[in-house]
């Protein structure tokens, strides 16, 4: 904590653009230009959030400047801790390594939507079963005019009765066609006459409107491959060639850990307390993402609490909120010292959201530490928790795609930086309110957009990351 009249050095490179302006313009601080430049700036004071989004290096070890590959020097490098920190590309590449072992169970069509076969889907029937009417009109057979039986064949029926040359009969789309048919008249092509007679208003060309038996697929053949995401289509076509049930992967199991004793759960902020925003927010995103949220606990700043529930859970994944820096109450890297975890990312070179991490903390069991600001929650969500997610639920990674960007955007000097988009016409159109805390942005928001260090100007090629829900809607998201 900073003491009264003391002034704590900001970071701008940590704040948006309008905040590092406002900044500026109040205590005379140089704004990044984009170009990877700064300049030096009076300090501003600067009161330090919990979990914020400062990185806490080591002093390097000389106590000299020297200079690095990427041009910063030793000194900056040590204080900002980038000598940990991973690049967002790897560190994304890193949490998609983990597989879980295969344990395929049989899941029912109506709980399978969403998952990853664990083995082909092969036809347990001809598709169709039997020929069949494609649509309502008339069976015929043989030459016309025809001689239009009584009774009609209806779907569902067993099968009808042979026709003899000259007959015809009404049938239903689905329906059983009996033996002997030449061809089927639709409804709108036919006309009969004052004796009952049945003439084709049109050609009758054999076999037409018929499906015959097998037409899709004969018994045996291969329909899916294992690792297909179980869509709405699948399940349908699953249903059709005979199946109950299909060999699938089981989602991940997540649990997330809220974290932090200044958090209300309901009404208004007051005495130095905020609500929550990932506590509600969480868990939704990480179904959407393909887990099965088993929990989740408030655990306040309480290590011990943390150190129990590391200890006691069993899910694939654990997440927690804040605490992933380095002040008295940041827990995460302590307790995860304590339990003999191994840390496979700490920190990500990434705006907002660099303090996330990435850890082992069972033999299969990861743990995602999210920093406590939402909208970098958001960044670790897609930047680590995805990834790991997607791996664990054996998914292939989707192709990446990029859009042209509408209009200038404002880099970091030497990190990514992601910002909610909206997509317009073929182009990524930044939002306003992207600053970490903010979430006004991405709620409205299509993506997120990549932005190199330095930033990127209009028409720039961006890769962009979809939110689960922009092209498929809440509740029937299947990633």
């Amino acid at each position: 904590m900073t003491a009264p009249g003391q002034y704590e050095e900001v970071d701008l490179d940590d704040l948006d653009v309008e905040e590092a302006l406002a900044l500026a313009k109040e205590g005379g601080a140089q704004v990044p230009d984009g170009s990877g430049a700064t300049g030096g700036s009076p300090a501003v004071p600067q009161p330090s959030a919990r979990g914020g989004s400062r990185e806490h290096g080591e002093n390097a070890a000389d106590g000299t400047a020297a200079g690095t590959a990427d041009g910063t020097s030793r000194a900056h490098t040590a204080k900002h801790g980038h000598h940990r920190a991973t690049p967002w590309p790897e560190a994304r590449a890193l949490a998609g390594r983990p597989r879980r072992p295969d344990t395929p169970v049989s899941v029912s069509l109506d709980a399978a939507l969403g998952l990853v076969l664990a083995a082909p889907l092969t036809a347990l029937t001809d598709l169709p079963s039997f020929d069949t009417s494609a649509m309502d009109g008339w069976a015929v057979a043989g030459p016309g005019p025809w001689d239009v039986r009584a009774e009609g064949v209806l779907a569902g029926h067993a099968e009808p009765e042979r026709l003899t040359d000259g007959e015809a009969v009404r049938i239903a789309t689905g329906a059983r066609i009996p033996q002997d048919v030449t061809a089927v008249i639709r409804s709108e092509h036919g006309r009969t006459d004052e004796k009952e007679r049945l003439h084709a208003t049109r050609e009758v060309v054999p076999g037409q409107d018929i499906r015959p038996r097998g037409q899709e697929c004969r018994s045996g053949d291969p329909l899916l491959q294992r690792g297909t995401v179980v869509t709405p289509a699948v399940l349908g076509l699953a249903a059709a060639a005979g199946y109950d049930t299909v060999s699938a992967l089981p989602r991940p199991r997540a649990e997330v850990l809220v974290l932090g004793d200044e958090l209300l759960t309901e009404g208004l902020p007051h005495d130095g307390l905020i609500r929550d925003a990932l506590g509600p927010m969480l868990p939704s995103w990480l179904r959407a993402l393909g887990a099965d949220v088993i929990a989740v606990r408030r655990l306040g700043d309480d290590a011990e609490a943390l150190r129990k529930a590391l200890k006691n859970s069993d899910a694939d994944l654990v997440v927690t909120t804040g605490g992933t820096a380095a002040g008295p109450v940041d827990h995460v890297h302590p307790t995860l010292r304590r339990i003999g975890a191994e840390l496979l990312v700490d920190g990500v070179k990434v705006r907002p959201g660099h303090p996330m991490l990435l850890a082992r903390t069972k033999e299969n069991q990861h743990l995602v530490g999210l920093p406590g600001n939402p909208l970098a929650a958001v960044s670790g969500l897609l930047t680590l928790a995805e990834p790991l997610l997607r791996a664990l639920a054996g998914r292939a990674a989707p192709e990446t795609y990029t859009l042209p960007l509408k209009e200038t955007v404002h880099g970091h000097p030497y990190d990514t930086r992601l910002i909610p988009v909206v997509l317009r016409e073929d182009r990524a159109v930044p939002l306003h309110y992207n600053g970490p805390a903010m979430l006004r942005g991405i709620a409205v928001a299509d993506a997120l957009a990549v932005v190199p260090p330095g930033g990127a100007r209009p028409g720039q090629e961006l890769e962009i990351l979809d939110l689960p829900w922009a092209t498929a809607g809440i509740g029937v998201c299947f990633t």
